[in-house]
């Protein structure tokens, strides 16, 4: 445990000084003037670095499904803390600040969105593996990706040092979040608005060492929250994170507690600093059946109705949301100044006007992009009318839980678990043919 604590200490001083860094970049001042050049455009910030070698391309994939194979074996098979512990180490350090956190499986599904739906958008082989092998895997083997591949949850993994138990009731509020981020997110590609998730991603500065001051101690203040609180950006944002959730609720071989069976010792109860252990029903007086049905059939009966209800408010939000697209932002500032209700004009106005393109073909586009967003609102509001009905339901049934066991949903199979769990060290004592000692638990 000391040796874990002066690793996580030595990792957060080490990205304390490269925050410094990148601040002090932002602060420096030019020794010489910069050249001026008659010409208001401005280079933009990139959200992704420049393209690398085919070579990289496949090195990566192939290095991604390693190391998924590799975590999926040693939390499986070996049951080893240790062992995940030190592949999140290497994939925090490659995919995170050599790789510069791009490609990225979190933000690889705006890519495969707008595919999807904009027929001119192309879609990189390496994008389509780092979207599919983190699925897959979770399919099988739960959300091993999580654990130990994914630099994002690496990074807030080896900051945390004293977390706090988030209560439960506050959990399952801020596990809405999620579907809402992947919702919009999905909604922005597909209409080629936006790319949210990189653009709003709060280690990408980190790794890559530069951005502006703003985005920089929005970076700081998610690292120093995740010192508190065990991943907050995996539990309560991360967007890809609902789509590993649902693969995983379907694995067969997720990882479990004990290795064995339960002895309900309630060791376990408190290892668990996500939440993700639920404790046996024991004790509750059974509901009376009738009762249960009833609520049930309401509930199902409400569920179409909360499904068009929401499509219907979210679609009614397609001026306001549309707004997100440079075309249509672009298309109300020319129609203001046409107005004269604005006095100064901007960049992309200009640039339109001097292209000599009809005003009426900027309105066209505007309103053809509108459309988009109010049959995607439909689409979008009738998820989230889905899931909300999804999550009464299952909040209503109470199904009876004898032993300790995972939530597979939300369980990011880090195994800090095994160790709490007797039997777990009564496997260990038969490997080794020796007493029964105590056993460090890696954190």
């Amino acid at each position: 445990m000391r040796e874990s604590l002066f690793i996580k200490i030595f990792l957060i001083c080490l990205t304390c000084l490269f925050v410094a860094g990148v601040m002090s970049d932002s602060f420096a001042q030019d020794r010489f003037p910069r050249p001026e050049f008659d010409s208001e455009y401005q280079k933009p910030h990139t959200h992704a670095p420049g393209p690398q070698a085919k070579f990289f391309e496949i090195f990566d994939i192939f290095l991604l499904a390693t190391l998924l194979g590799l975590t999926s074996y040693f939390v499986l098979k070996k049951r080893s803390r240790r062992a995940v512990f030190w592949i999140s180490i290497f994939s925090l350090g490659y995919f995170g600040f050599y790789r510069e956190g791009c490609v990225c499986a979190v933000g690889s599904l705006q890519n495969v969105s707008a595919a999807l739906f904009l027929p001119s958008y192309v879609l990189p082989i390496g994008v389509i593996a780092f979207f599919i092998l983190p699925l897959a895997f979770a399919l099988f083997f739960g959300r091993t990706f999580c654990a130990s591949v994914c630099p994002l949850g690496c990074m807030q993994d080896v900051v945390m040092l004293k977390p706090v138990k988030v209560p439960h009731w506050l959990s399952e509020v801020l596990g809405v979040l999620p579907y809402l981020y992947l919702g919009f997110a999905v909604l922005f590609a597909t209409t080629g608005s936006a790319f949210i998730i990189c653009r709003y991603d709060p280690f990408v500065s980190i790794f890559r060492l530069s951005n502006d001051f703003g985005t920089i101690l929005y970076s700081a203040g998610f690292v120093g929250l995740s010192v508190f609180v065990a991943r907050p950006y995996c539990r309560f944002l991360c967007p890809y994170g609902v789509l590993l959730g649902w693969m995983s609720s379907l694995s067969k071989k997720h990882a479990s507690i004990t290795p064995d069976y339960c002895t309900q010792c309630r060791l376990c109860e408190g290892s668990c600093d996500f939440g993700s252990i639920h404790k046996p029903s024991n004790g509750r007086i059974p509901e009376r059946k009738a009762k249960s049905v009833k609520r049930l059939a309401t509930l199902f009966i409400l569920a179409p109705v909360m499904i068009i209800v929401s499509g219907w408010a979210v679609s009614n939000l397609d001026v306001l949301l549309s707004r997100m697209h440079p075309t249509v932002r672009t298309a109300e500032q020319v129609k203001l100044e046409d107005a004269g209700l604005v006095n100064q004009t901007t960049l992309e106005s200009r640039t339109f006007r001097r292209m000599g393109t009809e005003t009426s073909a900027l309105y066209s586009e505007a309103q053809a992009i509108q459309k988009k967003f109010h049959t995607g609102g439909w689409f979008l509001g009738g998820f989230l009318g889905l899931f909300f009905a999804t999550k009464l339901i299952r909040l209503s049934v109470l199904r009876p839980r004898i032993d300790y066991e995972i939530n597979q949903t939300s369980c990011f199979s880090c195994a800090r678990c095994f160790m709490s769990c007797p039997n777990e060290h009564i496997r260990l004592e038969t490997l080794k043919g020796a007493s029964l000692e105590p056993v460090e638990r890696v954190s």
